[in-house]
């Protein structure tokens, strides 16, 4: 990629971020009476279903303004980025106020209704119905405490994190909406573990530089766990392992979720260039190069939700699997091609291509490209958003994924960090 068609593309995601992302979801998502933020859409953006609020979305709404405030490279004017801190104040405030279970309780509520009073999910007896939900309010809260340089955010999210990695050390917590016996573990747990380290070491670089090597040292833990425990000596990831790491024959651990490997390759990189392991670099990009070539649907084109081990449609015997909630998921939702998927294999096949000078992953980028930019943008100019989710053949589906939400989160963040790395390569090509 020359420097020309690096400036296209920059160009291209710029507008893709102002003109279409940000333009469908402000001020529309923004409750300026209550706070926080709606997003409860249909999945083509046209209806809001509802006004009730979910902590794993505030907290990722908060997220992205933060980050949005910060970028300075010439996307967004001093006032815009003024605006968006300020977005992103009001919505750690709303979090602040009111997503924890109780005073001194650092555990939160899955679901809020607009004014932020708890509600039960229904068929729930707990009100902290997931902890991938805490970990988004952490996210959200210390970029926003480092953006912002603000002192009682940074405790909110410290306090917050630090009850995350109580309960991961007790294995008393839940994690709808993928829920899973104990007799398993995900893989999602240590990639969250890994993400959310390395966020709380670079807030604590600004604000608190002697709890770095903590944070530090959180991340080598989860991204090893990832490495030693899920991933195998041929690069494939499995999703879900018995409780003691060893492998599942039937279905239930013998397909991938590619999107959920791509998008936590760039994670391990991002470990790896914290720790300064050059090994770890390699591992990611050779875990998301299979991920991003076998995920593949050859005949539609686009990444499958899941798909087998050797990168086949499912088949296969569920086994003594088959009342899981997550294999039920992964059998009738296979074949679909979601938004998010696409918009990490963009930026993780950029990312790996400028790391690695690997041509293959630019040839994977184009192609990925191609097919999300012709089936995901809404062609409804009045929106323009992305439809979430589509059938195998790419037609829209009725309703959303898990939770009934429009979520511009994965988009959003991986625009947003395509943009810096296209500039960065200018930058370094001047």
């Amino acid at each position: 990629m020359d420097k020309h068609e690096t400036r296209a593309l920059l160009g291209f995601y710029r507008n893709e971020l102002s003109n279409n992302l940000l333009a469908f979801w402000l001020p529309r998502c923004v409750d300026e009476k209550n706070g926080g933020f709606l997003n409860c859409y249909d999945n083509l953006g046209v209806n809001l279903m509802s006004r009730d609020k979910y902590s794993w979305s505030q907290g990722r709404f908060v997220w992205i303004f933060a980050k949005l405030a910060e970028m300075d490279g010439g996307t967004f004017t001093d006032g815009e980025r003024a605006h968006f801190l300020h977005l992103a104040k009001q919505g750690f405030e709303f979090l602040r106020d009111h997503c924890l279970l109780g005073e001194g309780d650092f555990r939160c509520s899955y679901l809020m209704d607009e004014e932020g009073n708890h509600k039960y999910v229904q068929g729930c007896t707990e009100l902290d119905m997931s902890i991938s939900a805490d970990s988004f309010v952490v996210l959200g809260s210390a970029r926003y405490a480092a953006a912002a340089k603000d002192g009682q955010a940074w405790d909110f999210a410290k306090n917050l994190y630090r009850s995350i990695m109580e309960r991961y050390k007790s294995g008393k917590y839940n994690t709808l909406p993928y829920p899973l016996s104990s007799r398993y573990k995900a893989h999602a747990r240590p990639m969250g573990r890994t993400h959310l380290a390395c966020e709380m070491y670079r807030a604590s670089q600004r604000l608190e530089p002697e709890l770095k090597d903590m944070f530090l040292a959180d991340a080598r833990r989860a991204s090893d766990e990832v490495f030693d425990n899920f991933v195998d000596e041929n690069y494939v990831l499995r999703e879900i392992l018995y409780a003691d790491n060893t492998q599942i024959s039937n279905l239930l651990g013998q397909h991938i979720n590619p999107g959920h490997t791509i998008e936590d390759m760039w994670f391990q990189l991002d470990a790896a260039d914290l720790l300064g392991d050059e090994a770890r670099v390699h591992k990611s990009a050779q875990v998301a190069k299979y991920a991003l070539k076998n995920g593949w649907d050859d005949t539609y084109g686009g990444y499958f939700r899941y798909v087998g081990v050797d990168g086949k449609p499912l088949e296969g015997d569920p086994g003594d699997s088959a009342d899981e909630p997550q294999m039920k998921d992964v059998l009738r939702t296979w074949g679909t091609k979601l938004w998010w998927p696409h918009s990490e294999a963009l930026y993780t096949s950029l990312l790996m291509y400028d790391r690695t000078g690997d041509e293959e992953f630019l040839s994977l980028y184009k192609r990925v490209e191609d097919y999300t930019f012709t089936v995901f943008p809404n062609p409804d100019i009045n929106v323009r958003e992305w439809i979430q989710n589509l059938g195998r053949d790419g037609s829209p589906l009725e309703g959303t994924v898990v939770l009934p939400l429009k979520d511009p989160y994965h988009i959003m963040r991986n625009i947003a960090l395509i943009i810096e790395l296209l500039e960065n390569r200018l930058r370094r090509e001047k």
